[in-house]
């Protein structure tokens, strides 16, 4: 059961909404330990000092903030401490604008806000107007001693919110010394053969039928070895450079029209078989019992 991590009020206008937050997302990254491939044992990591060849504790360690190579300015941990923003249990609304306006490179960590027992009726009259307006609503919300700037938007039946980047932190995309593709050529026939391609591969965002198939493959991977079976590594293959675009963009639809056609009657013949009753089940995901030791 997910447990809230914050707790305080929307605040807009003279209105106050009592929300609790908790995280949107629940990361499912394989984590490695650091062993010494001698023994076993999981490595430990010290903080070392080369100018007095020694091993340094933690009380005598301070932040620094590099000005030059190899020239720091020291800031202590009470001069940060007065600095912080000011601790508030309120989510200040500034803005509201329109949904489309915003790019989703500002998004940042999504969050979902659940009303506290006392405010579903202003919760529901606050996600009701933003969605009937097509409203996002710009905010400030202090959250472990730092100011974020967020977005909040109604999404089914709750209001998600996410933190944002600030605009001073997006890359702009004319930052690169790369070359861009302004200069590049391009036919009638090559974009209506190119757009084509992308009509044949749209389709309705089904997001539960992408998988992280590298997590997958390395945790198959690890209850292999724990099992002890031998592993075979396969060659990679390097991608093979196109040399006639047109040939490769007309075989690439013939082959997305292909795959749509199978996917239809693949679609049918299911839908046939749950109604008869002969649907299949999906096998359980195995455990992995792989452990460092």
């Amino acid at each position: 059961m997910p447990r809230s991590i914050w707790s305080g009020a929307i605040s807009f206008g003279l209105v106050n909404v009592p929300v609790k937050l908790y995280s949107a997302v629940s990361k499912k990254t394989v984590r490695f330990h650091q062993l010494h491939d001698k023994d076993g044992v999981r490595i430990q990591q010290k903080r070392f000092c080369p100018a007095d060849d020694e091993e340094v504790a933690y009380e005598h360690i301070v932040k620094g903030y590099e000005i030059s190579p190899d020239e720091y300015v020291v800031v202590t941990t009470e001069e940060l401490d007065a600095l912080e923003p000011q601790k508030t249990r309120a989510i200040d609304i500034e803005d509201f604008v329109d949904l489309d306006e915003i790019d989703p490179l500002f998004y940042d960590h999504p969050y979902y806000l659940l009303p506290d027992k006392s405010a579903a009726k202003p919760y529901r009259l606050l996600h009701q107007a933003m969605r009937e307006a097509n409203k996002v609503a710009i905010a400030r919300v202090v959250i472990r001693s730092k100011e974020q700037l967020v977005a909040i938007r109604p999404v089914e039946d709750v209001l998600a919110m996410s933190t944002m980047n600030f605009a001073d932190e997006i890359v702009p995309a004319d930052n690169f010394d790369e070359p861009t593709a302004d200069d590049a050529e391009t036919t009638k026939r090559e974009v209506d053969m190119a757009r084509q391609l992308v009509d044949s591969l749209s389709t309705d965002w089904e997001p539960d039928k992408y998988h992280d198939t590298y997590r997958e493959r390395v945790l198959e991977l690890i209850e292999k070895k724990a099992e002890g079976q031998e592993i075979v590594l396969q060659p990679v293959e390097e991608p093979k450079e196109v040399p006639d675009l047109m040939a490769a963009l007309e075989a690439s639809v013939k082959a997305a029209k292909g795959r749509g056609d199978g996917a239809k009657a693949g679609s049918g013949g299911r839908k046939r078989g749950a109604e008869n009753g002969g649907g299949t089940k999906k096998k359980p995901a195995s455990r992995s019992r792989a452990k460092a030791k």
